[in-house]
C-alpha cells in the first residue's frame, strides 16, 4: 500500500490554483483552501483522529474546492475527479481514494457527512469561518464572488437574508464544533441580523429619497408639458381683456360725470331762478339735483385709484408675499432694491408665475369694484330720473299753473 504524501498534494494544489483558478473567484481561492486545511488539522486533533485518518483528512481538505478551476456549479464532482486522477497516478490505494472522495462529497450544501468522522471534521473545517471574528469580511467576498459568476446581481439585503437562513439550517457535526465553534457562530448570526436591519433602513431611506426625486421629476415633467408660449399667450390675452374692461368702465364713468355735471350746472344756474317763479317744481328739482350729485359721487369713486405704501422688504421677497408686477408695491423703492427683487423672482419659476397670477387677480378685483360702483351710479341716475319725472307730472296735474 502506497501512503499519501500530503506535502506533494499541497504543492500540486497550490500550483493548480496559481495557474488555473479564475480571478473572479474572490472567496474560493487558495486562501480559503489553506484556511480549511489548517482548521482540519485543528479539528482532527480535537476529534482524536489517528495518523492515517489525519492524512486522508488533509488530502481531502486540499482537494475539496479544486473543482472550481473547471466549474463553480457542481464543483464537488469535479474536485473528486481531480483527486481521483492525481491519487491514482501516485499509486494510492483505491480504498483511500474512495474515502477522500466521500469526504469531498460530504461538503456539498446541505452537508451530509453521515457517521464518517473524517467527513464530519472536514465539513466543520469548511464551515469554521462562520465562527470567526473576520466572518463579515470573508462572507462579503463570497457575495462578491457570486455576483462575479452569476448573471443576476444579489444585493446585500438579499444576501444577508439568505445567509441568515443558511445559519439557521446549518449545524456543526463534531463535538469541538458544537461546543466551541457554535459560540462564535451565534455571535456572527446576531451580527448578520444587525447588518440586515442596517441594510433595510438604508434601503427604506433610499426608497424614500427616490420617491421624493420621482415626485419632483413628475412635477417637473408635468410643468414642462404645458407649453410656455401657451402660458404667455393666456396671460397676455387676459391682461388685454381686463385692461379693455377697465377702460370701458372709466369711459362710462366719464360719461356719467360729464352729463350730470352739465345738468347740475344748468339746474343750479338757471333752475334756482325758475323755482322762485314756479315754486311748484321745487320737489322735482331737488330730487333731480340729488340724483345728479349722487351719480357724480359714485362715478368718481369708481375711477378713484387706491395705492399702497409702495415698499417691500427682503423678507417679503424670500417669503414670496409681494407682487412685483404692480407698481403700487414698489414705486417708493430704490432701483437697485427693485432690480434685486425682480431677479430673485426670475430665478423661481413658481414665484414668477405666481406674481403674474396675483397681478391678474388684483386687476380683476379692481375692475369688479369699478363696475359695482358704476352699477350703483347708473341705478341712482335711472331711479332719480324716474322719481323726478313722476313727481313733476303729479305736481303739474294736481296743481295747474
Amino acid at each position: 500500500m502506497v501512503h499519501i504524501d500530503t506535502n506533494e498534494v499541497e504543492d500540486y494544489i497550490k500550483e493548480v490554483f496559481k495557474e488555473k483558478i479564475p480571478e473572479c473567484l474572490t472567496y474560493h481561492n487558495i486562501i480559503h483552501t489553506d484556511y480549511v486545511v489548517n482548521q482540519a488539522k485543528l479539528l482532527g486533533e480535537k476529534s482524536g483522529l489517528n495518523e492515517e485518518e489525519m492524512n486522508i483528512l488533509i488530502v481531502a481538505a486540499w482537494f475539496h474546492d479544486s473543482g472550481f478551476i473547471i466549474s463553480s456549479n457542481g464543483h464537488e464532482d469535479e474536485s473528486k475527479k481531480i483527486a481521483q486522477k492525481f491519487l491514482s497516478s501516485k499509486g494510492v490505494d483505491k480504498n483511500i481514494v474512495d474515502r477522500v472522495s466521500r469526504c469531498i462529497e460530504a461538503t456539498k450544501i446541505p452537508q451530509k457527512p453521515g457517521d464518517d468522522i473524517i467527513a464530519k471534521v472536514l465539513c466543520d473545517a469548511d464551515m469554521s469561518y462562520l465562527s470567526e471574528k473576520f466572518y463579515l469580511e470573508r462572507t462579503l467576498l463570497l457575495r462578491k464572488e457570486w455576483n462575479n459568476i452569476s448573471k443576476g446581481k444579489i444585493s446585500k439585503k438579499t444576501y444577508f437574508k439568505e445567509t441568515i437562513k443558511m445559519f439557521e439550517n446549518h449545524q456543526y457535526h463534531t463535538e469541538y464544533g458544537k461546543k466551541v465553534l457554535a459560540i462564535g457562530k451565534e455571535e456572527n448570526y446576531n451580527l448578520l441580523h444587525k447588518m440586515l436591519r442596517k441594510e433595510e433602513k438604508r434601503f427604506r431611506n433610499k426608497l424614500k429619497k427616490l420617491k421624493v426625486e420621482n415626485e419632483k421629476l413628475s412635477k417637473k415633467l408635468s410643468q414642462e408639458k404645458i407649453p410656455a408660449r401657451g402660458i404667455e399667450s393666456m396671460f397676455r390675452l387676459t391682461a388685454r381683456n381686463q385692461i379693455n374692461l377697465s377702460s370701458i368702465a372709466d369711459n362710462k364713468a366719464n360719461i356719467l360725470i360729464s352729463i350730470n355735471t352739465i345738468v347740475l350746472t344748468v339746474l343750479v344756474t338757471i333752475g334756482v331762478g325758475k323755482i322762485v317763479e314756479y315754486p311748484n317744481i321745487t320737489i322735482p328739482g331737488i330730487i333731480f339735483i340729488a340724483t345728479c350729485l349722487l351719480t357724480i359721487i359714485f362715478a368718481i369713486l369708481s375711477t378713484r385709484p387706491k395705492i399702497s405704501s409702495g415698499k417691500f422688504t427682503k423678507e417679503d421677497i424670500h417669503n414670496k408675499k409681494v407682487n412685483l408686477l404692480f407698481f403700487g408695491n414698489f414705486y417708493n423703492m430704490k432701483l437697485d432694491e427693485y432690480d434685486w427683487a425682480v431677479k430673485e423672482m426670475m430665478k423661481d419659476y413658481n414665484y414668477l408665475y405666481s406674481n403674474m397670477i396675483k397681478d391678474q387677480y388684483s386687476l380683476g378685483k379692481v375692475i369688479s369694484k369699478k363696475y359695482r360702483l358704476l352699477r350703483i351710479a347708473y341705478t341712482i341716475f335711472m331711479l332719480g330720473l324716474i322719481l323726478s319725472t313722476i313727481s313733476f307730472v303729479i305736481i303739474v296735474l294736481a296743481i295747474p299753473t
